[in-house]
């Protein structure tokens, strides 16, 4: 079994090298980068499963970072900021970012956020494709094709709309949503759960097969295709 890479994007050299040896220590590959470019020049020398990625950093800043790294094969992003509002965690999450936690954190909390995403990256349903109305899913490129045009999922949005799939034509309530796409270690946020649905509904389009269900939650449309 090959073990998983760890890329920790920080300019706090002491943060960097504490949480670089924690998750070394955890079992994972890990390697730590000052900024952007360092990480850009790691990206290039080979595939990562997860990076930690600060969002206060000079030159350029995660958010900038977040909205460029993008693909099928991008890695599952895990965003740590000083700034720890609700606002600030919603920027990140629409932006793509698959977790968030706020500075300072606690090592073993960001062990675990580690690994439930690698966790839910490694569980993804076995089957390469699966089609709902004019939509096609790639499970293992995490893209959507429609009419000749493909996106690409950050891995919280292919959580969800699996999670749709795998529940058709059934109202499922935010902590249901929760629960399937993030499991019990995972910390609630019901306002993460509307702003992955959104993020997810623009790139479905206008049609996308969502209904709201106001104060309870979200069903999903259309049954699967066989």
């Amino acid at each position: 079994m090959t073990t998983p890479r760890v890329m920790v994007v920080d300019d706090d050299a002491d943060l960097r090298g504490l949480i670089c040896d924690y998750l070394s220590s955890n079992g994972y590959e890990v390697h730590g980068a000052a900024n952007s470019r360092e990480m850009d020049a790691r990206l290039a020398e080979g595939d990562y499963d997860c990076i930690v990625l600060d969002l206060m950093m000079p030159e350029e800043d995660g958010l900038s970072v977040l909205r460029r790294l993008g693909g099928p094969n991008r890695p599952a992003i895990i965003m740590l900021s000083a700034l720890g509002s609700d606002t600030d965690r919603i920027v990140g999450l629409e932006l793509g970012a698959d977790d968030y936690l706020p500075k300072p954190c606690n090592p073993r909390e960001l062990l675990a956020r580690v690994r439930a995403v690698l966790r839910r990256n490694e569980s993804a349903p076995g089957g390469p494709v699966r089609s709902f109305g004019n939509w096609t899913l790639d499970q293992v490129q995490r893209t959507l094709t429609r009419l000749g045009e493909t996106t690409a999922l950050t891995d919280a949005e292919f959580r969800v709309l699996t999670a749709f799939l795998d529940h058709p034509q059934q109202l499922l309530t935010r902590d249901q949503l929760i629960d399937l796409t993030k499991g019990a270690d995972a910390p609630v946020y019901d306002r993460s759960v509307d702003v992955i649905v959104s993020r997810l509904r623009k790139k479905l389009g206008r049609d996308a097969p969502i209904r709201t269900a106001r104060n309870e939650g979200y069903t999903f449309t259309l049954p699967l295709k066989p």
